[in-house]
């Protein structure tokens, strides 16, 4: 290896990104096929789970987290052609193995968590954070290549036939097939971009360039929707959209409350734990189900229940609120008619 030109070589310079890009993207399918098996629908950890917490607040995708989700044959088959996707990505990244081409996978991989998950983050805006670095990250990949550091460099020395032909320039490394004039206005012009989208998903997803700020990771908020009160049942759909994703929401209690808010009938801790399966029915991946001293709602997880009560008879008439309580006493309700 000859060192005269390293010191100008913007390759040899994005070594440490390359490889701590690479490493992030390939670690992912380390963790999920060596590690742990985290692709295994049955056990604890599926990383389809974790891809349903996105569904909630995703922006401009969330048409196809939602059908995913819905489907869990093809949500599994994505989850594991997403994992080797990024595991070659990453290994090829580190490899600088037609360096170019493997960062347009990393901006479109960084692109998917920037869109799909990046309103969650308890702390420091974890996800947002990951995603746009990820795709600035990648930008500056594609606009440098690898330096000496990397096999398309090897290949470029032994003057592999392919390495002649103008498209490994543009998947490859070496120098950038335009214009001096034209490389500075892709640089201008892509920088500005990933600037843009920056600014305008941090606003969306976080109210962090101007206005209030917000984190949707730190409480749980629950949607009621379809309530309904017929004879001796309550049956009403509940989403969980906001919280913390590692763990639940946890409720501990269910009330119908009438005009003057009073309690008429109640549904108690024990009552909720003690839910038979057939009772819940869940919509997506992530599943609502009894705990051990309540019912638990993941982020992301939707299902529509069914309680029954004897006292649920004897209500007259008119209209009624569902009222759902979490251990951390916020509590949700919507309007029902009992005809």
């Amino acid at each position: 290896m000859k060192f005269d030109n390293v010191k100008n070589s913007a390759g040899f310079m994005s070594l440490a990104i390359r490889l701590v890009v690479g490493w992030t993207y390939f670690s992912a399918f380390w963790r999920r096929t060596v590690l742990v098996n985290k692709l295994d629908p049955d056990l604890a950890g599926y990383i389809g789970e974790k891809f349903n917490h996105f569904l909630p607040n995703a922006l401009g995708i969330k048409p196809i987290i939602q059908y995913l989700v819905e489907n869990p044959d093809i949500l599994w088959a994505n989850m594991v052609a997403f994992t080797i996707l990024e595991g070659i990505i990453g290994l090829a990244i580190m490899l600088g193995f037609f360096t170019r081409g493997m960062s347009l996978g990393v901006i479109g991989l960084a692109l998917g968590i920037l869109l799909g998950s990046g309103w969650i983050g308890t702390t420091c805006l974890d996800e947002w954070q990951i995603g746009v670095l990820g795709i600035s990250a990648g930008f500056v990949l594609f606009l440098t290549g690898s330096g000496p550091v990397s096999l398309d460099h090897h290949f470029q020395k032994r003057q592999i036939g392919f390495t002649r032909k103008r498209w490994f320039a543009w998947l490859g490394s070496g120098d950038f097939p335009v214009k001096q004039r034209h490389f500075y206005l892709i640089g201008l012009l892509g920088s500005l971009a990933i600037f843009g989208l920056t600014l305008y998903t941090n606003q969306v997803f976080h109210g962090g360039v101007w206005g209030t700020l917000h984190n949707k990771s730190v409480k749980p908020k629950l949607e009621l929707s379809d309530a309904q009160l017929s004879d001796s049942t309550l049956q009403f759909d509940v989403f969980r959209t906001e919280g913390v994703d590692v763990y639940g929401s946890w409720l501990i209690g269910v009330e119908v409350l009438n005009e003057s808010g009073e309690a008429v009938v109640q549904f108690n801790q024990k009552d909720l734990t003690a839910i038979p399966p057939e009772q819940i029915r869940n919509y997506y991946i992530a599943k609502v189900k009894p705990g051990k001293h309540s019912l638990v709602l993941p982020l992301g997880a939707k299902a529509k229940v069914t309680l029954y009560s004897a006292s649920l008879n004897n209500l007259d008439p008119g209209r009624y609120k569902i009222k759902l309580t979490d251990i951390s006493g916020a509590s949700w309700e919507q309007e029902v008619n009992r005809n």
